[in-house]
């Protein structure tokens, strides 16, 4: 006898609220934090676009230079504190308080202290004419924003990704419905930034009411026992996000510095669309990690076929996406912003490559991160660095934004290719499997919108659902379903635990 509705909806409910075990937990988790995040995304594009458009070139450029600019700052006053929240907790659920609290206490100062730096630092650092007016609201935009994503850790470490998605959903809509409203009031870089500030703000309100319990414990459960632990598991961490966001963000601020608002405002509108799907693999990778963080020196074996497994899944994504961002470049920038952005193609295509080695890097360095061993990543970090700000202050004055964009694509070649070498000597696993059918199939999509598009002059909006239906309708075809052989992986860990 089938179920009734009423056991089917409680059934529903359990899977996407509970945690029952690795392949639900894992499951729901990457179901949360894709759906939050894609949602989020999806709505923070509508304003995105719009602002870009009404703003002009130079307006989007000068918002674009200071939330670079805030993003930035935003690594450096975590430190990777939220990392080892996560690891710690995860690991050790009953010091959950004691580590959020003492955590809690680096991560304000440093908020503080970034905070001022934005403020009475960024209007000297570049070209650009911005208001002061406009560097308070992106410094208060980043506290309400950098508080949230700390807060957002402890959703992780207890496995609760429902809560992380829903509190950016409601801080992206927040963003939008306010933008939109500011916009049509003034139109201007500040009141753009306003809505930022508004939504992220009720973003880190939701937050609050939420951890509400653990908020009444933060000062009491400070432990100074962990200030050094926890530094010293953090620093490491800190300059892989360092690299990470400097990657992402400090291209467009040296921009600032050598050309003008208008060149930043073209960079920005190739980078946004690209920086939004670097944010994808993390998807993915934050519901992997507690897996591999238990396997880790106790099941190499287990852990190496889970981490081989999640770089499939990520791959099977990463590689489509980059080779029809690549082939349809032009016509991405015309449709979203417009003829006036047309300069932006060329950095679009170019930065669309990075995308190859972004993806499945940030599963590995969690996988290096669950064994502990990511103070041997710190001279491949610092090396990026160094090569990356040196690129960007040799190219872009010669080169403008096209220098740029082969700045950021030269450093994630060379650094990701010695970081995943890096985690073979630690763990010897091995893609080859996972990737032959995927390769084959975007293939064949590039195939079909080659000749959709110079061959039959078919509208961009179709040549899409076309290249979606051939890399799949491929993967289908070849008789083995790369999705179904991921989820029987989370099953079969499942089964063993």
């Amino acid at each position: 006898m089938p179920p009734s509705k009423h056991t089917r909806w409680r059934q529903l409910k359990a899977f996407l609220f509970e945690n029952q075990g690795v392949r639900q937990t894992v499951t729901k988790n990457t179901f949360w934090l894709s759906f939050g995040e894609i949602v989020g995304r999806i709505l923070r594009l509508f304003i995105v676009v719009y602002a870009a458009r009404v703003l002009g070139a130079a307006g989007w450029g000068a918002f674009s230079y200071l939330t670079s600019l805030a993003a930035i700052l935003t690594v450096f006053s975590d430190v990777g504190l939220s990392s080892v929240v996560i690891r710690e907790v995860t690991k050790r659920p009953k010091l959950k308080d004691k580590y959020f609290s003492t955590a809690f206490l680096f991560k304000f100062i440093l908020t503080v202290l970034s905070f001022l730096i934005i403020v009475f630092l960024a209007p000297h650092i570049t070209n650009i004419q911005v208001s002061q007016t406009l560097v308070y609201l992106v410094g208060f935009l980043f506290i309400f924003d950098s508080l949230r994503r700390f807060g957002a850790s402890l959703f992780r470490a207890v496995e609760r990704m429902e809560l992380e998605a829903f509190v950016n959903i409601i801080t992206q809509a927040v963003i939008v419905v306010a933008g939109f409203i500011a916009l049509l009031m003034v139109t201007s870089p500040e009141s753009l930034a306003a809505a930022y500030a508004i939504g992220a703000g009720a973003g880190l309100l939701v937050t609050m009411y939420i951890l509400r319990q653990d908020i009444k414990n933060l000062f009491s459960s400070f432990d100074k026992k962990l200030l050094k632990p926890i530094l010293s598991a953090a620093w490491p961490l800190s300059l892989a996000a360092v690299f990470g966001v400097l990657i992402v963000n400090i291209d467009t601020v040296i921009i600032g510095w050598f050309r003008e608002a208008a060149e930043v405002g073209l960079y920005a509108a190739a980078q946004k669309p690209i920086a939004f799907l670097y944010l994808l693999p993390a998807l993915v990778t934050g519901a992997f990690f507690p897996v591999l963080a238990r396997l880790a020196n106790k099941d190499n074996v287990r852990f190496r076929y889970v981490l081989e497994k999640g770089l499939g899944l990520v791959l099977l994504f990463a590689i489509p996406v980059t080779v029809g961002i690549f082939l349809t470049a032009d016509e991405i920038v015309k449709l979203f912003y417009g003829s006036e952005y047309a300069s932006s193609a060329a950095p679009l295509r170019i930065l669309a490559l990075t995308l190859l080695a972004v993806f499945p890097v940030g599963m590995i360095i969690n996988a290096i991160f669950a064994y502990n061993r990511q103070n041997e990543l710190v001279p491949l970090w610092a090396i990026g660095l160094l090569i990356n700000i040196g690129l960007s202050l040799f190219l872009i004055p010669r080169w403008g934004i096209i220098g740029a964009a082969w700045a950021v694509f030269i450093t994630q070649l060379i650094i990701n290719t010695l970081i995943w070498r890096k985690m073979k000597k630690i763990n010897d696993f091995s893609v080859i499997k996972e990737i032959r059918l995927i390769l084959v199939a975007a293939f064949m999509m590039s195939i079909v919108i080659i000749l959709s598009r110079y061959g039959l002059g078919l509208p961009f909006l179709l040549v899409v659902p076309l290249a979606i239906i051939s890399y799949f309708g491929s993967l289908l075809w070849s008789g083995e379903n790369v999705v179904v052989r991921i989820r029987e992986t989370l099953r079969n860990q499942s089964a063993k635990k």
